[in-house]
């Protein structure tokens, strides 16, 4: 597991490294809405999709963009669903010891977390730690440049120190993945102030007291369930 931490922190410190050259970016939730519906379009969701399942590490960040925040117009996207199959996974983890079969058994409940979320952190992390103990590189590898596609786009978003440049997320899962591998440690205090996540974190050598995400479309999503 050890090694799954060290290539998802090197996977977010290249990132980070590339991220610099860009200038930050906010989502245009309506301008992406139109784009993924254009077929024959390099931007047409279905297209951006088949090329992230395939690992495709061509993939521009303005396509990255439209597949990370474009999933939230599809009919599947639940931000605040949870997956029976999330603690199958933990209870694999939970053993002294394993076999071949328990890595075979975590992929396969991973891919069933995958059908209903496709950019589940913790689903794609623990198949990236399974195939690697089986010794499979190249889909380790598929996986890790998935979960890297999935960083790219959020990243590019922002830095998280302020509301005028909070990190965009579409699930509040993926908040404090990226403070695992930023390397800070939750502070133990969310709030919400509008649509922006606040999460504390503990002192660290950049000064930072917390960070914010803006979490739009998940609020949104949670008010149309309720309105149900």
């Amino acid at each position: 597991m050890n090694k799954l931490i060290v290539s998802l922190t090197f996977l977010l410190v290249s990132s980070l490294s590339l991220a610099q050259q860009w200038v930050f970016e906010k989502p245009n939730y309506a301008d992406i809405e139109k784009n993924i519906a254009l077929q024959g379009s390099n931007l047409f969701y279905s297209n951006l999709m088949a090329r992230f399942n395939l690992a495709d590490t061509t993939m521009s960040l303005e396509e990255k963009r439209h597949l990370y925040y474009g999933y939230t117009f599809h009919s599947n996207y639940s931000p605040y669903g949870s997956s029976t199959y999330r603690d199958s996974v933990s209870a694999i983890y939970r053993k002294d010891s394993l076999v071949a079969a328990d890595y075979q058994l975590m992929i396969a409940f991973c891919d069933s977390m995958l059908q209903a979320n496709p950019f589940g952190f913790q689903a794609l992390g623990s198949k990236v730690y399974a195939y690697d103990q089986q010794g499979d590189s190249i889909k380790a590898s598929d996986n890790l440049r998935r979960m890297s596609i999935i960083v790219d786009a959020i990243v590019s978003s922002g830095d998280g120190v302020s509301k005028e440049t909070a990190f965009y997320v579409i699930q509040t899962s993926h908040e404090y993945f990226l403070l695992d591998i930023l390397g800070f440690q939750f502070g133990g205090s969310q709030s919400l102030i509008g649509h922006y996540d606040y999460l504390t974190v503990q002192p660290n050598e950049a000064d930072i007291e917390g960070l914010y995400f803006d979490v739009s479309p998940c609020l949104g999503s949670l008010s149309k369930q309720m309105e149900k």
